[in-house]
């Protein structure tokens, strides 16, 4: 599996970069944001990687950041959702925002993703809810933190974030740092995101 690529930004198309890595060039395949947000061909750039291996085709696909990575991750094990679709969703909602999303069931922002009516929102928003289910069981020797649960925002950014694929002892961890009182659930997530991405 390759986790990243770093090298120098020789070509960028509308669905895919190209890196040069000592000579040979990678085609990964990124959202219109990645794209635009990556940089300038003929810099060195670092790209985190899904490698997609079929019986028929390897593929590469790219993001700019770890949150990005997770939720493309998470996406494509949703049924009916393949990885090019998981690219279009990435290209016009944020991982914090989606992750918040989940977690709320809120079935319109859902919908208002290109290619992803009413019944695949809410399909989408049953397993990975399911998913947090089935983490939160396999982490049951797990003690959580106490006071880390300040409010109901704090408790929607921590299942917001599991949403998107982090361990609750991490997320913890990092939201009892967090003065929770003054800030929505999506800048509670945005904050958690830059601390669990380090």
């Amino acid at each position: 599996m390759i986790s990243y690529i770093k090298g120098n930004l020789e070509n960028k198309n509308i669905d895919s970069v190209v890196l040069d890595v000592g000579g040979i060039g990678y085609k990964i395949y990124m959202s219109s944001n990645s794209i635009k947000k990556i940089g300038e061909v003929g810099n060195a750039v670092k790209v985190h990687t899904y490698m997609r291996v079929r019986e028929d085709d390897i593929s590469l696909y790219g993001f700019c950041t770890n949150e990005e990575l997770r939720m493309f991750e998470q996406l494509i094990g949703v049924s009916g959702v393949g990885a090019k679709s998981a690219l279009t969703i990435l290209a016009n909602i944020s991982p914090s925002s989606f992750a918040l999303a989940i977690i709320s069931g809120d079935v319109n922002s859902l919908k208002s993703l290109p290619g992803i009516g009413a019944k695949s929102a809410q399909r989408m928003i049953l397993e990975l809810k399911d998913k947090l289910k089935t983490q939160d069981a396999i982490e049951t020797e797990y003690v959580p933190i106490k006071n880390v649960v300040k409010n109901d925002k704090a408790r929607d950014a921590i299942e917001a974030l599991q949403v998107l694929g982090y361990a609750r002892k991490d997320i913890e961890q990092i939201i009892s740092k967090i003065d929770t009182n003054e800030l929505t659930v999506e800048e509670i997530i945005k904050q958690g995101l830059k601390f669990l991405g380090m």
